[in-house]
């Protein structure tokens, strides 16, 4: 069992209560194994970030961003954090999410086929 942090723990909590629109379309066909049997969960604690959602298996990390993201350079920096420990982003903007998603979709397995699954899984 993996040592919690309280705090990052409510944090999770708190921001899969509040998620947006998007990130709810995008959860309920990502959840219980829906996309090709990969398994997702979201708004994980890594490091001192949270992601949207990831596939721990594939280290796929995948980023549902809405305007206030755009041009964001946090978001720069946590993108370089997270690769340079071996994960993989992906970043869709909302409207995306909900008008395109059988191409998210698309792109979120293909990314899954071309990456193999990660040695410490």
């Amino acid at each position: 069992m993996r040592n919690g942090n309280k705090i990052k723990t409510q944090r999770a909590r708190r921001l899969r209560r509040v998620s947006t629109e998007a990130e709810k379309a995008l959860w309920h066909r990502l959840r219980s194994r829906s996309l090709d049997g990969y398994k997702f969960v979201r708004q994980e604690p890594i490091g001192p970030y949270t992601v949207d959602l990831i596939c721990r298996e594939h280290r796929l990390v995948i980023e549902v961003d809405g305007g206030q993201h755009a041009h964001n350079p946090r978001d720069a920096v946590r993108d370089k954090w997270l690769t340079d420990r071996n994960y993989q982003v992906l970043r869709f903007w909302n409207n995306d999410v909900l008008g395109n998603m059988t191409g998210v979709l698309e792109t979120i397995a293909t990314a899954l086929a071309e990456s193999p699954p990660h040695p410490d899984r």
